[in-house]
């Protein structure tokens, strides 16, 4: 289906990297800036190699992105999809990491509950926040943000998520050259069954606790979204008060938490056949299957992944709306939201080879997205 758009791929993007990329001939590992496109192409990391890129549509950008590999804790990687601002997207990728070596200091090192100790830490830290700043700034109650994690710790992938972005594992199908997607991570959004009957079932005594508007199923009908970091508002009554906008008050108070930080956490021993993961917020989904996308990286060069994703997503994007991709990068941030959302690709391309031996290579690497602040 998107076969003739693959062909047209061509670069354009921009990364703000903690670790700068080096000077390379081949223009591998190179960063750079197109519009409203930012990437960094290809990287070398413990766990193998890494492409990142993304693409902004709001005002101010709400995603956020780090990457850190380096001894103890291996590669980490997180995808910070914000909503009503990017205040908890930019805190959660300030505070989760750091937590997470926290949690992981003791001598049982990376564990599912290390990495669930670590949002739960991440949430408390956010609703401190709040709690500071709700004299002078209430609306920072309604601000929230979906959390995707993918850890590789030795052989070992944790994926932890909250909300709607996704990770999808690339598969070497035998020896016939094709590649399969794994969807690795659940998605908290109500327009699921499994979602809404999870919240019904949270929530006998609330008949509103999930609503159609539009055509769009919403917890409380206000947010699609039952997990977050943040969103204290549907979380703490007592934020949920005049104080803050009319759109998100509710008309009746509660008494447990509408929303939960807990995540969904999986952990798998990696194969041979565990060839790259694309992990990625929805703004991507909402434009390519998983099965395209697991295409995409697989039928071109490593470089330039993440953007060559992207730029797919947009294609299609532009196709929805009957008009020319060329003529969708030139509209504006803002106005762009009508068209697409923000998109944060990163593209992990495994060396089982390495981890098996147990080697660290080459110098940490750490990048991290700081966009329009």
């Amino acid at each position: 289906m998107l076969g003739p758009l693959l062909r047209l791929l061509s670069g354009c993007g921009g990364v703000w990297p903690t670790s700068p990329a080096p000077a390379s001939a081949s223009g591998e590992d190179s960063e750079g800036r197109d519009g409203l496109l930012w990437w960094r192409d290809l990287a070398r990391c413990h766990a193998g190699e890494v492409s990142l890129a993304v693409a902004q549509a709001n005002q101010v950008l709400e995603d956020q992105c780090r990457l850190e590999s380096a001894p103890p804790l291996g590669t980490v990687i997180g995808v910070f999809d914000g909503h009503g601002g990017p205040d908890a997207a930019r805190f959660a990728c300030d505070n989760l990491f750091p937590n997470l070596r926290e949690a992981s200091s003791g001598p049982q090192g990376v564990t599912a509950n290390a990495v669930r100790e670590a949002f739960l830490a991440t949430e408390a830290g956010f609703l401190e926040l709040v709690s500071r700043l709700w004299e002078t700034q209430p609306d920072i109650a309604t601000v929230g943000t979906c959390c995707l994690v993918g850890v590789v710790h030795k052989r070992t992938l944790f994926v932890a998520s909250l909300g709607d972005s996704r990770a999808v594992l690339g598969k070497k199908v035998g020896r016939t050259g094709q590649i399969a997607a794994e969807q690795l991570s659940s998605e908290h959004n109500a327009n699921q069954e499994a979602v809404r009957q999870e919240l019904m079932a949270q929530h006998p005594d609330d008949p509103q606790i999930v609503a159609l508007k539009h055509g769009v199923w919403r917890v409380r009908g206000l947010i699609q979204v039952s997990r977050s970091i943040g969103d204290v508002y549907l979380k703490h009554a007592k934020y949920n008060t005049e104080r803050i906008k009319p759109k998100f008050r509710l008309s009746e108070s509660f008494t447990r938490p509408i929303l939960s930080a807990d995540p969904s956490i999986i952990s798998r021993n990696l194969q041979p056949s565990d060839s790259f993961i694309i992990f990625a917020s929805d703004g991507l989904w909402e434009h390519l299957s998983n099965q395209d996308a697991v295409e995409i990286v697989h039928n071109h060069q490593r470089a330039g992944s993440a953007r060559r994703l992207i730029k797919a997503a947009l294609q299609e994007a532009a196709r929805k709306r009957e008009m020319r991709y060329s003529d969708l990068t030139k509209i504006d941030k803002k106005v762009r939201r009508h068209f697409h959302d923000d998109i944060i690709v990163i593209v992990l391309f495994l060396n089982y080879d390495l981890l098996v031996k147990g080697a660290a290579r080459g110098q940490p690497l750490s990048i991290r997205c700081a966009l329009d602040y």
